[in-house]
């Protein structure tokens, strides 16, 4: 028996890789977010699969249900939405299952920024303008952030910032960019990505807060905000130049 972290994707179902496709649809039982996953995968599953929706079960209830099927010898299916390795709660998860001796095996899937960065139709590194790329949220009623993750001083890197679960707050993280970015620095919203009701706000730190505001957004989107998304004039790649040695390993 073995428990799958799978990443669902970003929304759109066909965005699961194939790999996931396969564990889901060998797995007698499903642990899904009803809130995240699209339902569509669902129909993934074995005719005769246990689903459940974990959207209003708590950590033990989780666990729970996959110490079941793993004394029923049955393997789980545990769909989480975008990639397990960032924002998805499974490390927790893991480390109880570790302490019970239940194996499990992570399966990767399209996070939402790689979805968003597709939406807006932009490369997130640019050369000579931006090889850096942050991973970040805000705290706010969640988790609070370590000492030294707080917003004002990543900014002072002037990476490129991708932030989860912050549309609700958008006017607090404009607020605590504009220092380190300025004003017309890019910035974009992508809400719903790759979903058939995905919505693009693009802008600069000066308005992309109004225009979040006027849209209703509170969830399920990502703020981007660095100069590579504004990038127009900027050097080719090393990778394919005609002056490169491509003998040379």
């Amino acid at each position: 028996m073995t428990v799958y972290f799978i990443g669902a994707g970003p929304g759109a179902a066909d965005l699961i890789t194939v790999r996931g496709a396969r564990r889901l649809a060998a797995s007698p039982v499903c642990l899904y977010a009803g809130s995240l996953v699209p339902r569509e995968l669902l129909a993934e599953c074995p005719e005769d699969a246990r689903l459940v929706d974990t959207s209003q079960l708590n950590l033990d209830q989780i666990i729970a249900e996959m110490t079941a099927a793993h004394e029923a010898g049955q393997d789980v299916a545990r769909l989480h939405s975008g990639d397990p390795s960032v924002f998805s709660a499974v490390a927790e998860q893991m480390r109880r299952l570790d302490a019970a001796g239940i194996p499990y095996e992570v399966v990767p899937g399209v996070p939402a920024f790689a979805a968003a960065a597709a939406a807006l139709k932009r490369e997130l590194t640019v050369p000579t303008v931006g090889q850096t790329v942050i991973l970040t949220r805000i705290a706010q009623q969640a988790t609070p952030m370590p000492e030294g993750e707080d917003l004002a001083t990543l900014g002072r890197s002037g990476a490129l910032l991708v932030l989860h679960l912050a549309t609700r707050y958008a006017e607090r993280v404009v607020e605590e960019l504009l220092p380190h970015y300025g004003a017309d620095c890019p910035a974009a919203v992508v809400a719903m990505a790759s979903r058939p009701d995905e919505l693009i706000l693009r802008g600069t730190l000066a308005d992309i807060a109004g225009q979040v505001k006027a849209a209703g957004l509170v969830r399920t989107a990502v703020i981007i905000v660095g100069r590579t998304l504004g990038a127009e004039q900027f050097r080719d790649s090393h990778l394919y130049s005609p002056e490169r040695d491509r003998h040379v390993c």
